[in-house]
């Protein structure tokens, strides 16, 4: 198979207005530590995210999740607000620390919460997309190895059925992982997220695990109950290289295969891409052999298990290359005291380049054309032949916001992230238009949140939270985002 680095280009020309197929949901997402704060309130105990933001240096301004949005006790109050947008579907994740404490028994305060959650999204007639795993790993399984062990998807399994006895009448769409990418190569490979560790050997394994424990929970689901929409979200780029020169054509072949391939392949072709095990084995030997000792053609199996959706999440796209360029144009992680590494274990001579684009607050480049490339190889190469639908369960924009108030009234004016949305909802249509099964869009995030290392830094939220006081102003993207559901239509653009 030959894979096609290139992006397309977005013409420029007057666009008329254009409608949404009837049966594409708008959304907005979110997830558990970022948003309910109560961490040690109803039983409770440590993720590794409460852990890893108490390390000196690992988040910026030593920030946590502690009170975040206080959406645990607010979440009445959060559901009318996406009511009040129009939102069809919210995505949100439970978390195993507050469900099963400690990855012990069931908590029952804990599911509680999660029922009556569920209950007022259907009494708004919001349709709850359930994550089962959003990186809140409890400490204590951390401590027993975390996901680099065997045992972890096992007691995940076991989490992910709890959460389907308490919900399960109620909740249709089940989404095992987000973005396993984070949680194994990001968190057990770099030390940028929690758990922060640095190993090879860790993040191969971890993202093993991971993938092992979302294959038991769809298998385990679907026996128990053939009418549900079970799959998982994965983010992923578009690598482009910057020339067709042999080394740039490598750099993109290579994060591509680390960044998407590592994930896509074991989901849909029951096997992990031989290439980029053969690029790790050049860089770690010992970290591959510890890997292969835990894969097996029945855990490829069973990670291969038939699921019926698949997420993408798309925040930028990259421009890579062999040799560095004049001027780098930096990265997206955030600035703490903590000394971190590549979460890539194949990196040496992948550089990356700027293609001139305007960039969000988190210096991500914006680019919206490369959503509908990337939706158009996923559907070619993945989806299509598996029958699987494919929904952007993730796509957003930093910047830095200004509140004002006009004639006693709350306003944010970001009318850099209503473009960034309109834009990145017309490259869904643009893929959809040539034949691509999509059928969803949920922006992230719904509010300002705990944004993992970089603390409350940056704003993502097309509802303002003032963390001092809780108040939720809703800024003139989620006004924009209104209209455009309300209308089922993109308006005319040049």
């Amino acid at each position: 198979m030959t894979t096609d680095f290139s992006t397309e280009t977005v013409a420029t020309a007057s666009v008329p207005a254009r409608p949404f197929p009837t049966n594409f949901l708008f959304g907005a997402a979110t997830a558990a530590y970022q948003i309910e704060g109560a961490a040690h309130e109803d039983g409770r105990r440590d993720s590794i995210w409460d852990a890893f933001s108490r390390v000196p240096g690992a988040v910026i301004n030593a920030d946590n999740g502690d009170v975040a949005c206080d959406h645990y006790h607010r979440y009445r109050e959060d559901v009318a607000l996406m009511r009040d947008l129009g939102l069809q579907t919210y995505r949100f994740s439970t978390s195993w620390s507050r469900i099963r404490p400690d990855g012990g028994p069931l908590n029952p305060k804990g599911i509680d919460f999660y029922k009556r959650l569920v209950d007022e999204l259907l009494d708004a007639d919001i349709l709850p997309w359930l994550t089962l795993y959003h990186w809140d790993l409890p400490q204590a399984l951390q401590e027993r190895g975390g996901w680099a062990v065997r045992d972890t998807a096992d007691l995940f399994t076991e989490y992910a059925l709890d959460v389907h006895d308490a919900l399960g009448d109620r909740v249709k769409v089940w989404t095992t992982l987000n973005e396993p990418w984070c949680s194994s190569f990001l968190s057990y490979t770099a030390g940028i997220h929690a758990p922060g560790r640095f190993s090879i050997a860790e993040g191969m394994l971890a993202s093993h695990h991971l993938l092992l424990g979302h294959g038991q929970v769809v298998r385990e689901l679907r026996a128990r109950d053939e009418s549900l929409n079970l799959g998982i979200t994965l983010n992923l780029t578009v690598a482009d290289p910057v020339t067709d020169a042999p080394a740039d054509l490598d750099a993109a072949r290579r994060i591509d295969g680390q960044f998407n391939r590592w994930f896509l392949d074991p989901i849909f072709r029951g096997a992990y891409p031989a290439d980029i095990v053969d690029d790790i084995r050049a860089v770690d030997a010992a970290a591959v052999a510890e890997w292969e000792g835990a894969v097996s053609d029945a855990d490829l199996a069973v990670i291969s298990a038939p699921i019926d959706s698949l997420g993408v999440n798309y925040y930028h796209g990259e421009l890579v290359g062999g040799t560095p360029p004049l001027v780098s144009p930096g990265g997206g992680e955030a600035p703490t005291d903590r000394a971190t590494a590549s979460p890539f274990p194949s990196h040496d001579g992948i550089f990356w380049h700027d293609r001139g684009l305007p960039r969000t607050a988190m210096n991500w480049e914006i680019q919206p054309s490369g959503l509908t490339t990337l939706l158009r190889r996923v559907w070619d190469e993945y989806a299509q032949a598996a029958g699987v639908t494919l929904y952007v369960t993730e796509n957003g924009a930093a910047f830095d916001d200004v509140r004002v108030d006009e004639n006693g009234i709350p306003r944010v004016h970001d009318a850099a992230r209503a473009a960034f949305l309109e834009d990145h909802l017309a490259a869904i249509l643009d893929a959809a238009e040539s034949g691509v099964d999509v059928r969803g869009y949920f922006y992230w995030s719904l509010m300002d949140n705990y944004e993992w290392a970089w603390g409350y830094e940056k704003r993502f939220g097309i509802v303002r939270v003032e963390y001092d006081t809780q108040e939720r102003v809703v800024k003139d993207s989620g006004a924009r985002y209104r209209e455009i559901i309300a209308a089922r239509t993109l308006p005319e653009s040049p």
